[in-house]
């Protein structure tokens, strides 16, 4: 049974970011393609970065999302190249993660503090939460607060 590409991003574009919840993994870029090969279907995820440790529950949570709705004979494919860019995160899923309270990357660091908007922030760390993301404070509202990095 071939099921519509259509259908299927669809359906991966309700599986959620392991480690950003309120985004998916659609919404993040790393779903690269979807297609079939006969009768196969053939997923390519690119990581957000090679040693990125979510990887492994990414591939298992698209196995199960797809093993869900019926598909049977699937290929998951680690696509390496091009690599990741923060640039495949898109306006809607930037939206979700400052709603969220993490800043979205943006090519001179964090623009404005996620929770109330001032410019005046210093970073803490270069490491926050996960290794994708630094750790910074609004000196205005005084919260942390996650800035996913370039990449």
């Amino acid at each position: 049974m071939v099921i519509p590409v259509e259908q299927v991003w669809h359906w991966l574009d309700q599986v959620p970011d392991p480690e950003i919840p309120v985004v998916s993994i659609t919404d993040l870029g790393i779903v690269r393609d979807i297609s079939w090969d006969d009768d196969t279907l053939v997923i390519a995820v690119t990581p957000t970065y090679s040693g990125c440790p979510a990887t492994a529950v990414i591939n298992l949570d698209i196995e199960t999302a797809l093993r869900g709705h019926g598909v049977e004979k699937l290929r998951l494919e680690r696509r390496l190249s091009p690599p990741w860019t923060t640039d495949w995160i898109g306006s809607e899923a930037q939206a979700k993660l400052r709603a969220y309270g993490i800043a979205p990357p943006s090519a001179h660091g964090p623009a404005a503090c996620p929770h109330c908007g001032s410019g005046r922030l210093e970073k803490i760390s270069q490491f926050g939460s996960t290794p994708c993301k630094a750790a910074y404070r609004c000196q205005d509202c005084l919260e942390p607060f996650d800035y996913f990095k370039c990449i």
